[in-house]
């Protein structure tokens, strides 16, 4: 039995680890969040072939209520002439048939607004996918400037700011993974590592920075030859 549209929108929505992170854990974050973007499309498709779907089913379910709206009248005009004849046997049976016809209106009815329910709440679907895979484009685009910002500072030097900015980097892929589902606690995968490494080398900035201002100020050095 096929999975029911909803259960693949929540499951896309909660982007659990099973269906994100696990299956993506040798890839860097950037490759993951954009996997998981690619995912709400996906997503995005499905639904709206269900939409399609139930807009159908709700078009040919009035399209048939109305022709049975003409079959239901017809078979009262001939209920009436055939008793204006003197044939009760006649009547009764097209408005038997009359009976029948008004039973499946009613189905058709039916019919029709659940399909009008099941395109709302597949609008709904849609609307909340939407407005995850926007939600996403933001975070991918503020965690690969926030990388690319504090590698650009670690690469020439600087000094100040370059923990911070690392740490911005870092809160933002943590959000993303969390709406993510997460990944399991204990492992260190790539984004982490080179996350990792961007900190070790500030660290490093930081120290060396030090030293070289703790040298300069030391006492009795002695200045250099005019």
């Amino acid at each position: 039995m096929a999975e029911p549209i909803y259960l693949r929108v929540r499951r896309v929505l909660s982007a659990s680890a099973e269906d994100s992170v696990d299956a993506l854990e040798r890839l860097g974050g950037a490759s993951v969040m954009r996997e998981a973007i690619r995912q709400v499309d996906r997503a995005l498709d499905e639904v709206r072939v269900e939409q399609e779907a139930a807009i159908d089913r709700g078009a040919q379910a009035k399209r048939q209520q109305a022709r049975i709206g003409e079959r239901v009248a017809d078979l009262e005009e001939k209920a009436r002439f055939a008793l204006s004849k003197g044939r009760d046997d006649l009547a009764e049976a097209a408005l038997a048939s009359q009976l029948d016809f008004e039973a499946q209106a009613e189905r058709l009815a039916r019919v029709e607004a659940d399909a009008a329910n099941e395109k709302g709440r597949l609008d709904g679907c849609v609307a909340e996918l939407a407005a995850r895979r926007q939600q996403m484009e933001k975070d991918l685009a503020a965690f690969e400037a926030a990388r690319r910002e504090a590698r650009s500072c670690a690469e020439g030097g600087e000094d100040r700011g370059i923990q911070r900015k690392v740490d911005r980097a870092q809160r933002t892929f943590d959000r993303v993974m969390a709406n993510a589902g997460g990944a399991p606690a204990g492992r260190v995968d790539a984004p982490e590592a080179e996350i990792d490494a961007l900190r070790k080398e500030a660290a490093v900035a930081d120290r060396l920075a030090a030293l070289r201002a703790a040298a300069k100020r030391r006492p009795g050095k002695a200045a250099p030859a005019k």
